[in-house]
């Protein structure tokens, strides 16, 4: 059984079908690329998954359960957790390590209860230090006690993946994570996205930097004008000519 399994997924905005009757099963454990031209219904998708919109048709199921029309707090509730395009930072008046501690409560249950009966102390240490170890995973380290809004765009980027990975996600959606980065940050992104696929989390990503996508995925999944044009592996991608016109050339695609 798959991770994530949607089936004839639809989204209509009016008479339009952003998304048309897509299928889509995304394994435990791998790294799934969702990518298309400009307007292919790629965020559109992003946002039913996560419960931002509801589906006008299909079923979407998680980890075994039918999330179709959950809100999206109740769906991250269960692990299932994204990031966004934005450049806009998160906790953006807060350090570094004050922000993770924040994302770390969604996974902590700090609650009235254990404060009564003297846990919290212990819960908010062992918080601590777990974002520390992200921190360091990260590479943030030496912007701990830095604020958000002051970092790098890069480190910033880092930031807010660090953010979503607090909360212990099972399975996380990365949108456009490398956006604006030149190669050499594209390249370490990429590596930090594969150390995060091999502590357990699975990875779903859109992404519209070809050689990043061809680079890490185990597996991709095409849309075009709202429908699933191809799926396979990063070689089958750049020799199918559907994506290749749709695309408009082969150069972008090459592996």
């Amino acid at each position: 059984m798959a991770l994530l399994e949607l089936r004839g997924v639809t989204k209509y905005f009016g008479g339009l079908a952003a998304v048309s009757d897509v299928d889509m099963d995304v394994e435990k454990g791998e790294i799934r690329a969702l990518i298309g031209p400009n307007g292919a219904g790629k965020t559109t998708m992003y946002n039913l998954i996560t419960g931002v919109y509801p589906v006008t048709a299909g079923k979407i199921r998680y980890d075994g359960e039918d999330i179709t029309g959950l809100t999206p707090h109740e769906i991250a509730e269960r692990g299932l957790v994204r990031t966004f395009q934005a450049t806009s930072v998160l906790f953006a008046d807060h350090t570094v390590l004050q922000g993770m501690m924040v994302a770390r409560h969604l996974h902590a249950g700090m609650n009235f209860i254990t404060k009564l009966v003297g846990t919290a102390g212990k819960i908010e240490a062992e918080n601590k230090r777990k974002c520390l170890e992200l921190i360091d995973f990260f590479g943030l380290t030496k912007f701990k006690d830095e604020l958000a809004m002051n970092l790098p765009h890069g480190y910033q980027r880092a930031l807010g993946v660090s953010l979503a990975v607090a909360t212990e996600p099972k399975l996380l959606c990365l949108d456009e994570p490398v956006t604006g980065m030149n190669p050499v940050e594209t390249e370490h992104f990429m590596g930090l996205i594969r150390k995060i696929r091999d502590q357990g989390i699975t990875v779903l990503l859109i992404e519209h930097d070809m050689r990043a996508v061809m680079g890490i995925s185990d597996q991709i999944t095409v849309l075009n004008f709202g429908k699933k044009i191809a799926e396979g592996t990063p070689k089958e991608i750049s020799q199918d000519e559907r994506v290749i016109e749709a695309y408009l050339g082969a150069g972008e695609l090459a592996v």
